[in-house]
């Protein structure tokens, strides 16, 4: 009898534990929203759905802030934007683009802090900056030593895809 009486008490005491866990549902709830209201405000993700879009998305953006530090590319001008398959798996996919400019200084220190600053957040890594040859006196040949020859990659994060739990793929365990 004793055993019966314990494990009612035990029950008891799970179904109030329940029943205030579920009390705190609506304000979990609210909570949550103004969480995804904030996020939206300040976007750390690309909007993008697929690598493809996200690169397309990349290069846009790398040609939208060079022609705003160099309007008709008269000081900085894109070499080459070639995307790169992102090698290593991760939580969050990434969209990459290997990039390469010939800039001044002023407008290479423009472009970068553009696609850093901007929203949603992009990244510069693998940062290499060659400055010109000069020949003796400071004469080399022309245009093409007045810029700075500049590589880098540049990224983007995707919102990772969420299976729903039970789905093959999903997060069963917490």
């Amino acid at each position: 009898m004793r055993e019966v009486g314990e494990r009612i008490d035990g029950l008891q005491q799970r179904d109030l534990r329940v029943r205030m866990e579920l009390e705190q549902a609506p304000e979990v709830q609210a909570r949550l929203a103004e969480a995804r209201e904030v996020a939206a405000g300040a976007p750390g993700f690309m909007a993008e759905r697929s690598t493809e879009l996200a690169t397309a998305a990349l290069i846009a953006r790398l040609e939208t802030v060079v022609l705003e530090a160099s309007p008709r590319n008269r000081s900085c001008v894109i070499r080459n934007r070639s995307p790169m398959s992102e090698p290593r798996p991760g939580r969050f996919p990434r969209a990459v683009v290997q990039v390469r400019l010939l800039c001044g200084q002023p407008e290479l220190t423009a472009v970068l802090h553009s696609l850093e600053s901007g929203s949603p957040r992009l990244f510069v890594d693998n940062l290499n900056v060659l400055s010109p040859r000069m020949g003796f006196g400071g004469i080399d040949g022309g245009a093409q030593g007045a810029g700075l020859d500049v590589t880098f990659d540049l990224y983007g994060y995707l919102q990772p895809i969420v299976a729903p739990p039970g789905a093959p793929g999903g997060n069963d365990a917490g």
